[in-house]
């Protein structure tokens, strides 16, 4: 049985305007609604990547963490997706991911969508082109941080 708020939920999402109505009823009958409080970590570098998020509302940071220090690589907010390794078997989180206020999402266990992936691979080509994206814009807000660290620490030996 589909849940209508969370269809109502996944239909308002830019990461699935390019998904018919049959996908995202498919998508909506994996979705669970979860929330995270205000300077909660959703979950850490390194553990185990299970669930694959769509924010409904709030914000979260994305997060590198360093010996003495957390780097925000990215903010996300409504409308964005986090945790694309999900999808991935047997992988590890590679960043950090911290709410920065009271956040709603969808969640969907990653190897129930990878088997979708798997048994239709029209939705599965859709799907994992547009989490390419997503691992690109990431790959691309971690080079901008590394740019400005690196400026940054050369500013000061000069």
């Amino acid at each position: 049985m589909i849940d209508a708020n969370i269809l109502l939920m996944l239909r308002e999402q830019h990461f699935l305007s390019q998904f018919n109505s049959q996908y995202i009823e498919r998508l909506a009958q994996l979705a669970t609604e979860v929330r995270f409080e205000k300077n909660g970590l959703i979950f850490r570098e390194g553990d185990e990547s299970t669930c694959f998020y769509l924010i409904i509302a709030g914000s979260v940071s994305v997060e590198l963490t360093m010996p003495g220090r957390t780097l925000c690589v990215q903010r996300l907010g409504r409308g964005d997706e986090l945790g694309w390794s999900a999808l991935l078997p047997a992988q590890t989180r590679r960043f950090q991911a911290r709410a920065l206020e009271s956040t709603r999402a969808v969640a969907f266990d990653g190897s129930r969508l990878l088997g979708e992936c798997e048994q239709d691979y029209e939705f599965g080509y859709r799907l994992l082109r547009r989490l390419l994206n997503v691992v690109a814009e990431r790959l691309e807000a971690t080079q901008v941080q590394a740019v400005d660290i690196y400026s940054a620490a050369a500013e000061k030996t000069v």
